[in-house]
């Protein structure tokens, strides 16, 4: 008894020194100077935004777009809203002169005429350019991702009346796109896929035929890409594997050139100025020095409970947050 005892103490002394194998990582954050200067509960579940002047578009999932001033970003106000007459889920939104395009997954695309930005008028609905997942406007025309239709090209000379041209399939299934500075490719998120090439050289009024030009498969699952504005360098989202890093100078030899666990779930990313800003759902907003491609390094993290949309302009941080709503942080 004695012997039993003595081994059964020793255990418990081994399991307390060890410390509780469901102990929670530490979650304390340097926010590198970026503070919270307000909140801003939305009605809907905010998804995504976009702030031209001081002026505030945001796609809030059932709840449609909702328009905000943002002159005083200490307390924002809300301008007008549109729901009812909105199909599908707003996931994402980008803008042609006074027209927001709205990307509303299996409603495809949904366009907003916003020159009185106090009564918004809705002009196209379920624009047949699904599963609709996210926008970019390159000159006059939309391309939109469509999963696992690759993407799809709209004519927008007219912005509140798209005309549908080429849809091209991708590897994997395209989450974001983006051009090159040239125009002569455009670079795809695609999902499990990770990063793809397309050769829109030939772009044929939207008409033409894209091949892939390049590919490389990446961590994680690839939701969202953004060009860095002079070199051959991509920064993907790529979800549970945080960010990556590409380099397409050589199509024929794409490389990854550093990464980053980000931790939660990387969805949206934005390039300026030597940084890279990345939300992660419930790990908040996360910004990076990547001013060494091979070596970025965390110089700040913003908790929110659950980052979704990214926008910034000289002096504030946006962001969309699903639980609560606008967030707006300053830039130190």
């Amino acid at each position: 008894m004695i012997k039993l005892f003595t081994v059964m103490l020793f255990i418990a002394i081994l399991i307390l020194g060890c410390g509780s194998p469901n102990e929670p990582e530490d979650l304390s954050v340097d926010d590198g100077g970026y503070k919270i200067v307000s909140k801003f509960a939305t009605s809907g579940y905010a998804q995504d935004l976009i702030a031209v002047d001081s002026i505030l578009y945001i796609a809030q999932g059932e709840g449609g777009l909702a328009i905000i001033n943002i002159a005083n970003p200490y307390k924002p106000k809300i301008i007008s809203e549109i729901t009812s007459t909105l199909r599908g889920y707003s996931y994402k939104v980008v803008k042609k002169d006074s027209v927001i395009y709205i990307a509303a997954g299996n409603f495809g695309v949904s366009v907003v005429d916003i020159s009185d930005p106090y009564n918004p008028i809705v002009t196209v609905n379920n624009l047949p350019m699904k599963p609709a997942r996210n926008l970019y406007i390159l000159n006059d025309y939309l391309l939109t991702s469509v999963s696992e239709q690759g993407f799809n090209i709209a004519e927008i000379s007219y912005p509140t009346q798209p005309d549908i041209r080429a849809t091209t399939l991708t590897p994997g299934y395209a989450q974001s796109v983006v051009a090159t500075k040239d125009s002569n490719y455009l670079l795809v998120a695609c999902g499990e896929m990770g990063f793809a090439i397309m050769d829109i050289s030939d772009f044929q009024l939207g008409f033409g035929t894209y091949p892939v030009a390049g590919w490389e498969d990446t961590p994680g699952y690839a939701v969202d890409i953004v060009n860095h504005p002079s070199q051959p360098v991509a920064f993907l989202a790529c979800g549970t594997a945080g960010f990556v890093i590409i380099n397409y100078a050589d199509t024929s030899d794409i490389k990854i050139m550093g990464s980053y666990s980000t931790g939660g779930y990387a969805k949206e990313i934005l390039y300026m100025d030597n940084k890279v800003l990345v939300t992660t759902e419930t790990r908040g907003l996360q910004i990076f020095d990547v001013s060494n491609f091979t070596s970025p390094i965390k110089i700040g993290t913003v908790q929110t409970k659950f980052a979704l949309g990214v926008y910034a302009d000289d002096k504030y941080i946006f962001i969309a947050d699903e639980v609560e709503g606008l967030v707006v942080i300053s830039r130190p």
